[in-house]
């Protein structure tokens, strides 16, 4: 990173532009609010019960209200804030209709279908992770060697959009904080400063208060995010628009882009194919493992009520006013001026840019608070479910489980967590990529693992062999278009017309189909065992 051993230094000898400078207050709000989340991780750590069980799972005592605020946190990442208003302000407002409206429905079908079902057998046999039930379900000791570095593959990625998003929000909200420390990011704190932070809060509260602290800390911040999006929204609505009331700043600014860029509104500059596959990308919730932690927490079957039928409206809320707001960026003007500066060249900085111009230094902290809030809302599930797979499935499952105690189990999942937060944050150092692509790209793997999930609590004719088939096609597929497309890089990249997710899932499903009619299923008792 050019000028990063020189802006370091300068920003060392200059610590009293800290609070002289007038732009320092929206800082100064992201700081306690980072603050306040180390500490609920130490409040929760020290109402932890000490157990594995308690650090991994809660002890299953959650309920229906912080099953639904935990489950949407950890779902909505800066994926669905900083990188549908980036791309939105690229595509235009059929970005809604490409994912937000059949996410909602698909979502809710998932935690349905398979979370009810999955929580069932988890609590039923002790299961802490998918592998777990996948192992026995399968009579294969072994198959965690082969979904394990898939896992892991998939949700880098997906930890990558949260710093990313993150640390450029934070850039931008920033700027002109420190004029002489760092003159290359316009005097804001840089991408790799803000990346650094957030991943050493979120890496606090989880090695302090593993999954009841992740849960206390996913309520707050929904609760954060959803409240302050909804500012947010008005407040760029209001100064776009520049009209009395809502509904009237909403048509202005409406109107502004029928004006300048009508092909905004419509979804023509999307392919039906295209628009079609993208209706596969929500199923990838069916798979996720950290949302497989999270149903594993429920008190019981009637927890899921709520978050089944909640969770659609909460996602109309955060995802509405995002695609306005991107859409309506491509054509705002203030004081004859466009907002967006001509030629942007990063998508992820357009949320940002816009609470940073539309708002004052302290609305605009803790606007900039509400999208971290979300942000980190999903990291922190998603590093604890690694540490969860890696001790559970590798370590003690290889190592035998009389060799660890409940201390020693907690230790090396949080020895591994740190571990994979280091790896995510040196990888976001080079992976500059549209935090809205890559996400697509993350779903695209886990969405095509639903038909293998979906046959493994359903189909009793699923044999060990078609699972392994579908695991690795799904591997190999996923592999070979990612790298087809420069890593992400090609954001117009398809298959068959199609986004990958089309091809990847109906070869998974397919394969796992036909091998499996064609070889042995598993033995009666355990059959008899899962279907009982």
């Amino acid at each position: 990173m050019p000028g990063t051993v020189s802006n370091t230094t300068s920003f060392i000898s200059h610590p009293s532009s800290f609070i002289l400078h007038p732009r320092m207050t929206p800082l100064l709000i992201i700081c306690c609010y980072l603050a306040l989340l180390l500490g609920l991780g130490v409040v929760s750590s020290r109402v932890s019960r000490g157990t594995s069980e308690d650090y991994m799972l809660a002890s299953h005592t959650i309920g229906p209200v912080l099953l639904l605020m935990s489950l949407f946190g950890t779902a909505m990442t800066a994926f669905a804030l900083v990188g549908s208003t980036g791309e939105s302000y690229q595509v235009g407002i059929g970005v809604y209709g490409m994912l937000a409206s059949s996410s909602g429905i698909v979502h809710s079908l998932c935690f349905f279908v398979i979370g009810v079902k999955m929580w069932q057998i988890g609590r039923r046999h002790g299961y802490r992770t998918q592998i777990q039930f996948y192992r026995d379900r399968l009579e294969s000791s072994h198959i965690g060697l082969a979904l394990f570095p898939i896992l892991i593959g998939l949700l880098i990625p997906y930890l990558l959009i949260g710093i990313l998003g993150g640390g450029i929000t934070i850039q931008v909200i920033t700027r002109g904080s420190f004029p002489e420390q760092f003159p290359d990011t316009n005097g804001g704190v840089p991408a790799w400063l803000g990346q650094l932070a957030i991943c050493g809060v979120v890496l606090v509260y989880v090695f302090l208060g593993g999954m009841r602290g992740t849960t206390w800390a996913n309520t707050f911040q929904t609760a954060v995010f959803m409240v302050l999006g909804v500012v947010t929204f008005f407040i760029i609505a209001d100064g776009i628009g520049g009209q009395d009331g809502l509904l009237a700043n909403m048509e202005a600014a409406t109107a502004q882009v029928a004006e300048r860029h009508p092909e905004k509104l419509t979804r023509e500059n999307v392919d039906p194919l295209v628009f079609f596959s993208f209706m596969l990308i929500p199923l990838s919730a069916g798979t996720f493992p950290h949302l497989f932690q999270h149903w594993l927490t429920a008190k019981s079957a009637n927890t899921f009520k709520l978050p089944i039928v909640a969770y659609p409206i909460f996602l109309l809320i955060v995802w509405v006013p995002c695609v306005l707001i991107g859409t309506w960026a491509t054509s705002a003007v203030v004081d004859g001026q466009p907002l967006i500066p001509p030629g942007l060249q990063n998508p992820n900085a357009v949320l940002g840019i816009m609470v940073d111009k539309l708002s004052g230094d302290l609305l605009g902290g803790l606007l900039t608070a509400g999208i971290l809030a979300a942000v980190m809302s999903s990291l922190d599930s998603q590093f604890l479910c690694l540490g969860t797979i890696f001790t559970d499935d590798i370590v003690v499952h290889y190592g035998g489980k009389d060799r660890f105690n409940d201390r020693q189990t907690v230790l090396l999942a949080r020895g591994f967590i740190v571990g994979i937060v280091v790896v995510c944050y040196l990888l976001a150092l080079v992976a500059p990529r549209s935090v809205f692509d890559l996400g697509i790209w993350c779903f695209s793997g886990f969405a095509s693992l639903v038909p293998l999930a979906v046959a493994a609590i359903y189909w009793k004719r699923l044999s060990i062999a078609g699972a392994y088939a579908s695991i690795l096609v799904t591997g190999v597929l996923w592999a070979y278009f990612f790298w087809d497309s420069d890593f992400a890089a090609n954001d117009k990249y398809t298959v068959f017309g199609m986004l990958p997710v089309g091809a990847m899932f109906a070869a998974s499903a397919g394969t796992l189909v036909a091998v499996s009619l064609m070889t042995k299923p598993p033995g009666e008792a355990t059959l008899r065992r899962f279907f009982p």
